[in-house]
């Protein structure tokens, strides 16, 4: 019933007076009439809520006033009034000033009016104030170009975009770092160029995209390549970018060159497994070195006893056949108990200085007799080779054992090269020893090796391959803690 009223009562009102009533109820539009001047010559309450000015104060007042003292210098109010009478229209944005002195952004239509003969009589300004949203709109172009600059000042991470069909529209510092490609190398070549050939022939580019489009993450880690051909171990975020109306526009790739961090993770797992192991055998040498030591006091009893008695035994064939039984196996224990404690080094080294030349051309005769005449060795030493610090009797054996355990690895005969020569280590050295002087001490046979499996348990206390009887599995133990 109220919007009939109103219809009845501005439909009986002259077409001015409509026009008249529509212009006073816009109050967010400042709409008002110049001169062909550009003298103020109507004004509606929307130009008075926009602007400040009442209509007593503006009306015959030039436009000129609402534009910066700039602007005014520059001519661009009579610029605008020139455009709107040759174009039909003036329309822009752009900096306007209120009765107070503040600014504010607005929208500017400037249309000419014309009389009956076409000639321009003035002109219709329409005006909007669009402060809010160019504030908005600036507040987001600044957060964009600070993000943009976030993005591109990144070093340790490659942040870029892709289009959906995989193509590069962007790249970072981090990503030229990492990957070794600049800008203009790289945009608009595909990313696929990262991945593996095999990874590449596999489909796995697209693989990931398919994923990250469908589930709208894709994570991995993976080797990647270098511009220069160098792989590394990258872990990869693709993130897919979809706009207002759920269309997938793109993807938002971040790639970590992680390599260092799984190398550590290795190392650390070496090292963990290392300290058990060193655990293990601390333990294993402990209760080992008890029990040796104690088994070797009852072996001298054993022996002491076995002396006597031999003394005093009558020339009976075969009492002495079974004490010297005895008498052997006494010292099979007792050499067994000596390897025991060696290996939980309860024995104290009587260090010398000698020369591995002359110690090993003394053993060669003991040598040769221990491992048959199927065996052939070999000696490469240097003319001029550093005396040496160690205990002569644990390393001759040391090297008498692993002769034998070479010749259990050469059942047909072959090569057991014995060599040394001197070197200067430093304090990064792959040995872990302290930087100084060395002598390398080699022991080589030609026989078979070991698989994986027995070369990881080859030195494990009381571990062998031999049968039963045959070994104690303290050999390589033994010598792996001589040379420790």
């Amino acid at each position: 019933m109220q919007k009939l009223s109103i219809e009845q009562s501005t439909s009986s009102l002259p077409v001015e007076d409509r026009y008249r009533v529509l212009i006073d109820s816009i109050t967010d539009y400042a709409v008002y009439l110049l001169d062909v001047n550009g003298i103020v010559s109507s004004w509606s309450p929307g130009a008075q809520k926009s602007m400040g000015y009442s209509a007593v104060e503006i009306i015959g007042q030039h436009f000129s006033a609402f534009y910066r003292q700039g602007d005014r210098a520059s001519g661009l109010p009579e610029l605008a009034l020139k455009t709107a009478v040759t174009q039909g229209r003036f329309e822009a944005e752009g900096w306007r000033v209120r009765k107070d002195g503040t600014e504010y952004w607005t929208h500017v239509v400037i249309d000419p009016v014309r009389g009956a003969d076409g000639s321009v009589v003035g002109f219709a300004k329409i005006t909007r104030d669009l402060t809010e949203r160019q504030s908005a709109q600036q507040a987001l172009k600044s957060s964009e170009e600070q993000f943009r600059i976030l993005v591109q000042s990144v070093a340790d991470y490659a942040i870029y975009m892709l289009d959906t069909k995989g193509f590069v529209t962007s790249w970072n510092l981090g990503a030229e770092r990492i990957k070794g490609y600049k800008a203009d190398e790289i945009l608009g070549e595909h990313f696929s160029r990262f991945y593996l050939e095999a990874d590449r022939k596999a489909g796995l580019p697209g693989e990931s995209l398919a994923i990250a489009a469908k589930d709208g993450r894709f994570e991995r880690e993976a080797w990647r390549l270098r511009k220069d051909g160098t792989t590394f171990l990258a872990h990869v975020i693709i993130d897919a970018i979809r706009n207002d109306s759920g269309e997938l526009i793109g993807f938002a790739k971040i790639t970590r060159d992680v390599t260092e961090r799984s190398r550590a993770q290795k190392e650390l797992e070496k090292t963990r497994e290392q300290l058990f192991q060193f655990q293990k055998l601390g333990a294993i040498g402990q209760l080992t070195g008890g029990v040796a030591h104690d088994f070797n006091n009852l072996l001298m009893v054993i022996q002491s006893s076995l002396s006597m008695i031999k003394r005093r035994l009558s020339d009976d064939p075969k009492l002495v056949s079974l004490l010297n039984n005895a008498v052997q196996a006494a010292e099979r224990g007792a050499s067994l108990t000596q390897r025991m404690l060696a290996f939980a080094r309860r024995q104290d080294l009587d260090q010398q200085t000698i020369s591995i030349p002359e110690l090993v051309r003394g053993m060669t005769d003991m040598l040769e007799r221990a491992i048959g005449p199927s065996i052939r060795v070999l000696t490469q030493f240097p003319l001029s080779l550093p005396s040496v610090v160690t205990d002569p009797n644990q390393l001759e054996s040391v090297l008498l054992n692993l002769a034998v355990n070479a010749r259990d690895a050469m059942p047909l005969g072959g090569p057991l090269v014995i060599s040394a020569q001197a070197e200067e280590l430093d304090a990064f050295n792959n040995h872990k020893l302290k930087a100084g002087r060395y002598v390398r001490f080699s022991i080589k046979d030609g026989g078979q090796g070991m698989d994986a499996e027995t070369l990881a348990r080859a030195t494990e206390p009381f571990f062998t391959t031999k049968g039963v009887g045959k070994g104690t599995g303290l050999g390589l133990a033994m010598a792996q803690g001589f040379a420790e």
